[in-house]
């Protein structure tokens, strides 16, 4: 039987767990709701574009296809000036070619006719709706600053739901709506408090790992978790390489995109003797056809004498996942990186990011996306109707409780999860210089936050 003492050092907790969620929904829920809307959308990134863009995508079958040098060849012929910098061949017969070229400093992607080698649209690549999309889903459109303010409300999630987990927690015998299932027959503060509380916890799996999932892209942890990886061996393996791994202070990520595990991976120089003339376009995807790459690649044009072509695909399945660098005059492949060089955690984090992207397992994944982003929207917006009918006019509402200092052991864990997530530690450094500094010390403004 618990005593007094028992009693309230639980009833402490339940508060103090309660304010940091209340905190932390308040601090992150604007950003989650956008990542939850920008992520539904970008799911169905296949359909979208091939309906928005299904004049420039769909070609009609009519003989032999023409050599890739040809198509880029029309587009240097319309735009002389114009530097070629990608060439993506259709990936079955009634698919364009895609030619990308900067013009004047503007990336452009043009569509040619593989048949006939005409120009069937141009686009310029600042205007691609789910590019866009992609770009608000992880950076806000606000660059460095915006991919920090994303991996900062990401980690907090994690904190939302492991909070909301332990209030949700049944601490007495009770039946199965109100926990398991919401209790559609109440008041509309208990139907809501179910809504939130219920889908929370359904959710809470799939959230942790879209969280996860998409945080080993952030620019700052996943750049750090990727090192880690690759130091630790289980980023790119030496065998990939024709000879011993190259030297070089250029990775893959600064000039290709890249699968997440071939990112680090340094580039390669090509082997440029007296005499030497670069491959064309047509050798390449020869070479690249051969070795029997997934066929929605891409290859990435050399950026000096000494660079090489990179191609890259980014398959529907992770297992598809391929980087080759190929000697820009030679043709030796230099390097080749495929799924089945990674290892066991490489092949998991592939699998996760095709999961998260709504690839791996087709409309299904889709399906099962969509509904966990709207689950996110639906606790948003239940957590602030129930937060807006509890406070108090003119305060912000937050509850009371001690100071999380005061328990040791809640103490530990964020300190744990500070040093595993160093911009929570930065933040909560902030908040708790916040709280001594300022918070405390101005009544009117102390009074508002209670």
């Amino acid at each position: 039987m618990l005593t007094r003492e028992n009693r309230n050092h639980h009833a402490n907790i339940y508060q103090i767990v309660w304010r940091w969620h209340f905190y932390a929904g308040v601090i992150i829920a604007p950003i989650l709701l956008i990542l939850a809307v920008t992520g539904s959308i970008y799911l169905f990134k296949p359909q979208i574009e091939a309906f928005i863009y299904a004049d420039y995508y769909q070609v009609q079958e009519q003989g032999e296809k023409l050599a890739p040098s040809a198509h880029t060849e029309t587009v240097l012929a319309e735009y002389p000036d114009a530097k070629i910098t990608k060439y993506r061949p259709g990936e079955d017969s009634t698919r364009s070619a895609e030619v990308r070229a900067l013009i004047n400093g503007e990336s452009f992607t043009f569509f040619i006719d593989p048949y006939t080698s005409g120009i069937i649209g141009k686009l310029n690549d600042q205007h691609r709706f789910i590019d866009r999309v992609e770009e608000f889903h992880g950076e806000l459109m606000l660059g460095t600053f915006g991919d920090r303010m994303v991996e900062l409300a990401a980690c907090w999630t994690l904190i939302l739901i492991t909070t909301g987990l332990y209030i949700w927690f049944p601490r007495k015998r009770q039946k199965i709506f109100g926990v398991l299932i919401p209790r559609f027959n109440r008041n509309r503060r208990i139907l809501f408090r179910d809504l939130h509380a219920v889908t929370g916890f359904w959710l809470s799996i799939a959230i942790i790992f879209l969280v996860l999932s998409g945080l080993i892209w952030s620019g700052f942890w996943g750049t750090k978790v990727q090192t880690l990886l690759t130091n630790a061996g289980v980023g790119y393996p030496p065998s990939i390489w024709v000879g011993s791994a190259p030297e070089s202070g250029i990775q893959t990520k600064d000039i290709a995109d890249v699968p997440w595990s071939a990112q680090t991976m340094p580039v390669p120089s090509s082997n440029q003797h007296s005499g030497f003339i670069p491959l064309s376009i047509d050798d390449v995807v020869h070479i690249t056809d051969k070795e029997k790459i997934y066929p929605t690649y891409e290859v990435i044009y050399p950026s000096s004498a000494k660079g090489v072509y990179t191609v890259s695909v980014f398959p529907p399945q992770a297992k598809d996942e391929a980087t080759m660098h190929i000697d820009q005059y030679s043709g030796a492949i230099l390097a080749d990186y495929r799924y089945d060089n990674y290892q066991p955690l490489g092949k998991l984090l592939a699998w996760g990011i095709t999961v998260h992207k709504g690839l791996e397992y087709g409309v299904i994944n889709q399906i099962g996306g969509f509904i966990v982003c709207l689950g996110i929207i639906s606790l948003v917006i239940s957590g602030w109707i129930m937060w807006w009918r509890r406070k108090p006019r003119g305060r912000l509402g937050s509850p009371n409780s001690p100071s999380i200092l005061t328990k040791k052991r809640l103490t530990i864990l964020l300190l744990i999860f500070s040093i595993i997530f160093p911009l929570v530690g930065l933040s909560v450094i902030i908040i708790f210089l916040l709280d001594w500094t300022v918070l405390r010390r101005i009544p009117r403004l102390k009074k508002f936050l209670t």
